[in-house]
């Protein structure tokens, strides 16, 4: 009996770093409160004999950043952190995201024009940077997001190391 060649598509085998629910959660934090603030304008200014659907606009607004909030807050960080993989083998990057709507991606290190580590404002709080991968494709570049720090620049000098060795065989 023989067994057949293992497919290239497979869930990547590691997660992104734990720091990344405390990003997550920071950033539903900013985005609730900028919305509350929005919706407490909105039931403070908007008279309470406004014309229909204003009165009713009054407090659902603000029951709907609530609703938000705990989305934001306390559910959608976790779940993030149990969908999102990543991981380099020797042909190629692998990435996994989405929540909501997966997206699987593979890049073939041959295929790898520029590799660049990005830190954001609230990722330096949290340690974290992000490796871009960037090829020829129409796709554009591929992301690794929310990785440590060290982790990342690893990866990155590993993945221009890499991509380097399989330019220099090609000529």
């Amino acid at each position: 009996m023989t067994t057949a060649p293992q497919s290239p598509v497979r869930e990547p085998a590691w997660p992104l770093s734990r720091s990344a629910i405390g990003l997550w959660v920071t950033e539903g934090v900013i985005a609730s409160l900028g919305l509350g603030v929005g919706a407490a304008l909105f039931a403070v200014f908007v008279p309470a004999d406004a014309p229909a659907p204003f009165p009713v606009l009054r407090w659902l607004a603000p029951a709907l950043v609530l609703v938000y909030a705990v989305v934001a807050i306390g559910i959608r960080p976790w779940v993030r952190f149990r969908v999102h993989r990543w991981e380099i083998t020797g042909e190629a990057v692998h990435t996994l995201t989405g929540w909501l709507t997966r997206t699987w991606t593979l890049v073939p290190v041959s295929r790898i024009q520029t590799v660049d580590v990005t830190r954001g404002v609230l990722q330096q709080l949290f340690g974290l940077s992000t490796v871009s991968v960037l090829t020829a494709s129409s796709q554009g570049t591929v992301q690794v997001w929310h990785l440590d720090a060290d982790v990342a620049q690893r990866v990155a000098d590993d993945l221009a190391h890499r991509a380097e060795q399989v330019r220099d065989q090609a000529t």
